[in-house]
């Protein structure tokens, strides 16, 4: 609209001479004030148009970033040993948990990104976390018409609020346990489209369906399917100071069944009375088998999210946030499901739920308690009777945090973690000991 009130107020400058010329006697000043007014127009069309050039012919590129290091003050899953790959199993260390880079270019309806992430949470690596190339309409957000986005590349997994939250804006140190084992790494390969008008967002990917935190595939496909995935949300003032942000997300997809090569006839010889000398008893004959081909299964979660901010003077920011899953074959970073080496459907199921409390811009207090469940239906014998054993994983975290400006924080979070990876005295299932206590600096540039 302004760029046409311009070209208006060109088109009467350009009659302007001629009416000078005619009613300059009658007119006098006031007329070489209305040709000074159009002749400014003139020129701010002028600016105004050579800017959007200089935007169209050499897009806008920004760099940014954050850095996020962790002290790990006790960990009681602490040893001063090694695990069965070589691996060391102290925990109580310092490391460099996050460190992006992040260069995003704009180019009128274009825009790209690229994201690194440099990390020693397993020893040192520097991957690609993000890279997407989109293209958006309108040109420029206007609140008054919806806005879609297409994005092609590696791009945050549209599910549920926490997946794709920002990790420089989460206020506790990771995500909830649940959300790590289905979609560990938060990124995947794919397509996505966006919607956004007045208060609904919804968005639907074409994915490959292996996070790059993936245990087996990291951001590789061995099946041909695609993974669909998509959330629908909404998000509203429901009275001053009170807002409303809810979603229902959903994942279908393929996995897939590793086959196994042939193996051939085989003689084993078990000195067994340690003589040295090889007895009929002590030689077993081990039949090969045919390789078995490799096979793919359903999989899919249904999803909900809720949170409610509330405007707490002189304080600040009330927040509660939960979250819940109920998934079928998706885990793929914690115990991953492999329903046909399993012999049945491995039904996962969890939820999260905290709040978290400003103390004015300079400090926040939070809790949040998270549950995941990798196999529902899991069972175990003991003596003559199957019983049910549960398998669930769960985190109570207690935060405390400084806050310094736009994005620079000093975190201290304890968590309190039960799991069923010990064994009791009965056999059954507990917790292993895994409490922990982090210190966490951060600084976003």
């Amino acid at each position: 609209m302004r760029r046409f009130a311009l070209l208006g107020a060109l088109g009467v400058a350009m009659l302007a001479p001629s009416a000078r010329a005619d009613d300059a006697p009658a007119q006098g000043d006031p007329l070489r004030a209305e040709v000074a007014r159009q002749g400014a127009a003139i020129d701010e069309l002028k600016a105004s148009l050579a800017e959007e050039k200089q935007k169209r012919e050499h897009p806008a590129i920004r760099v940014s970033g954050f850095i996020q290091a962790d002290w790990v003050i006790q960990n009681q899953e602490s040893q001063n040993q090694l695990d069965g790959s070589g691996a060391p199993l102290n925990q109580d260390r310092f490391t460099l948990r996050r460190g992006h880079v992040r260069v995003d270019a704009e180019q009128g309806m274009v825009l790209g990104d690229i994201e690194i992430d440099a990390n020693t949470t397993t020893g040192p690596q520097v991957r690609p976390i993000d890279a997407e190339l989109s293209l958006r309409w309108p040109e420029k957000p206007d609140a008054r018409l919806p806005s879609f986005m297409a994005t092609i590349g590696l791009m945050p997994i549209p599910f549920g609020y926490e997946v794709p939250e920002l990790d420089y804006v989460r206020p506790f140190l990771e995500r909830a346990t649940m959300l790590q084992a289905l979609f560990p790494g938060e990124f995947d390969l794919g397509m996505r489209f966006k919607v956004k008008y007045k208060f609904l967002d919804w968005a639907v990917a074409v994915m490959n369906g292996n996070p790059i935190g993936d245990k087996v595939f990291p951001d590789l496909d061995p099946v041909q399917a695609k993974d669909m995935v998509g959330r629908v949300g909404v998000d509203v003032e429901v009275a001053p100071g009170i807002r409303f942000q809810a979603g229902v997300s959903g994942d279908t997809g393929t996995g897939f069944h590793m086959g196994t090569p042939a193996t051939k006839n085989v003689v084993v010889w078990q000195d067994q009375n340690g003589d040295g000398v090889v007895e009929p008893n002590e030689v077993t004959a081990i039949g090969g088998s045919p390789a078995t081909p490799s096979q793919t299964f359903h999989r899919f979660a249904l999803g909900g999210d809720a949170r409610v901010i509330v405007r707490v003077v002189p304080l600040g920011n009330l927040t509660f946030r939960g979250e819940a899953i109920d998934a079928l074959n998706l885990d793929r970073g914690l115990e991953v499901a492999d329903p046909i080496g399993a012999g049945h459907d491995l039904r996962e199921m969890g939820y999260s739920g905290g709040a978290t409390q400003e103390l004015t811009r300079w400090a926040m207090v939070g809790a949040r308690y998270d549950l995941y469940n990798p196999n529902a239906d899991a069972s175990q014998q003991r003596a003559l009777n199957l019983v049910p054993v549960n398998r669930s994983y769960s985190t109570f975290a207690l935060m405390g945090m400084l806050r310094y400006g736009a994005g620079a924080r000093l975190l201290l979070e304890y968590d309190i973690n039960r799991n069923p990876l010990g064994t009791g005295a009965n056999g059954a299932p507990t917790t292993l000991a895994d409490n922990a206590l982090t210190l966490r600096g951060q600084v976003v540039f």
